[in-house]
C-alpha cells in the first residue's frame, strides 16, 4: 500500500477542533457487519459483502472530510471499525485481497488526499480490546495485530496518529508500565511510529505515563477530563506543557469533555452531550494543538465549544480596537 497521502504537517495557528467518528445531523454512515452473519455466506459471498462495505465506508470517509471542511472542523477521528473484522481470526482480510482490491485502496487513498487538501487531520483510536500490557499473551498478540493493521490503514489515508490507553494495572503501576514498554516494542515499525498513549480516568494519570513516553519516544495525548477525574499533582498547565513536549515538534493532540452529571456527581467520568465552556482550560488559549471534542452531540458540540472559546478572544480584539 504505497503512494499514501502525505501526513498533514502545516498546521494553522491556534486550536484545531476535532470531531470523533460520527455526525448527528449529516448523512455520514459507516457500515458494519458481524462474524456471525459472514459465517452464513460462502467464501465468494463474504468477499463481495466485505468489498461492498469497504467501498461504502471509503465514500463515507470522503464525505466526512468534506463536511468537516464545510463546518470549519479541522480534525476527524476515524472509526476503528472502518474495515470491520479485518483482524478477526476467522473473518479477517486485507483490503487489497477483496474483490476490486486495487480500486478499494485507491478510494481510501483519494479520501486521504482530500483530507490533506482540505486541511483535515485524521487519526484512529483503536477499541478497548487493544491492551498491550495484558498479562495474557493472546491478548497482546491480538493487540499487536490490530495496531499493525491500523498503521497500514493510516498510511493509506494519511492519518498521523493512533491513540491507545495504557491498559490494566495488574501487579501495580510499575509492573504494568514495564509490560506496556515491552508491548510497544513488539509493534511493527510503522505502528511504533504512529502509536500515542492517552492518560485514562481510573489508573494511569499523565505523571504515570510521561516517563515512559519520554523514554520510548511515544507522544502523550493529554485528556484533560481524564486528568481531572484521575489527578496526579500536576496542574493542567504543567501536564499540557509536558505532553506537548513529547510530540517532538509535531502538533500535539488533546481531548476535551465535560462530566454528564456534573463534577459533584459520584461518578464524573461519563461524557456530557456538550462541553461546558468552563471546562475548557484557560491554559490552552493561544496554543497550537488539536482538540478532539468527546461529547455525545458530536458536531453540534464541537461547533458550540469552538464558538464559545472564540467569543472571548473576539471580544478582547474589539476592546483593543480590532475589527
Amino acid at each position: 500500500m504505497s503512494d499514501a497521502p502525505a501526513p498533514l504537517t502545516d498546521a494553522p495557528p491556534g486550536l484545531r477542533w476535532g470531531l470523533c467518528c460520527q455526525f448527528m445531523d449529516r448523512p455520514v454512515k459507516f457500515r458494519q457487519t458481524t462474524h456471525r452473519y459472514l459465517a452464513t455466506l460462502d467464501a465468494d459471498g463474504r468477499r463481495r459483502r466485505l468489498a461492498e462495505i469497504a467501498q461504502s465506508n471509503a465514500a463515507a470517509l470522503a464525505l466526512a472530510v468534506e463536511l468537516c471542511a464545510e463546518l470549519g472542523i479541522g480534525a476527524f477521528r476515524i472509526t476503528s471499525q472502518l474495515l470491520p473484522l479485518a483482524t478477526h481470526p476467522e473473518s479477517g482480510y486485507r483490503l487489497e485481497e477483496l474483490d476490486g482490491g486495487e480500486a478499494l485502496v485507491a478510494a481510501y487513498r483519494a479520501a486521504g488526499r482530500l483530507a490533506a487538501a482540505r486541511g483535515i487531520r485524521l487519526s484512529f483510536h483503536p477499541d478497548q480490546f487493544v491492551v498491550l500490557n495484558s498479562e495474557r499473551e493472546g491478548t497482546v498478540q491480538a493487540s499487536v495485530r490490530e495496531l499493525d493493521a491500523t498503521a497500514a490503514l493510516c498510511d493509506v489515508v494519511g492519518a498521523d496518529a493512533m491513540t491507545v490507553h495504557a491498559g490494566g494495572a495488574a501487579g501495580g503501576i510499575a509492573a504494568a508500565l514495564d509490560r506496556l514498554a515491552r508491548g510497544l516494542d513488539r509493534l511493527g515499525e510503522r505502528a511504533r511510529a504512529l502509536v500515542a498513549l492517552e492518560n485514562d480516568d481510573r489508573l494511569f494519570a499523565p505523571a504515570d505515563l510521561l516517563p515512559l513516553c519520554r523514554a520510548a519516544g511515544v507522544p502523550l495525548v493529554y485528556d484533560v477530563h481524564h486528568h481531572r477525574c484521575r489527578p496526579d499533582g500536576l496542574s493542567v498547565g504543567e501536564a499540557t506543557d509536558a505532553a506537548a513536549a513529547t510530540w517532538g515538534g509535531r502538533e500535539p493532540w488533546t481531548h476535551l469533555a465535560s462530566p454528564r452529571d456534573g463534577w459533584d456527581a459520584p461518578n464524573p467520568r461519563p461524557h456530557a452531550g456538550y462541553v461546558d465552556p468552563a471546562d475548557f482550560p484557560a491554559e490552552w488559549r493561544g496554543r497550537r494543538m488539536t482538540v478532539d471534542v468527546e461529547a455525545k452531540e458530536k458536531e453540534r458540540a464541537v461547533l458550540a465549544i469552538r464558538d464559545a472559546v472564540a467569543a472571548p478572544a473576539a471580544a478582547a480584539g474589539r476592546a483593543a480596537g480590532g475589527p
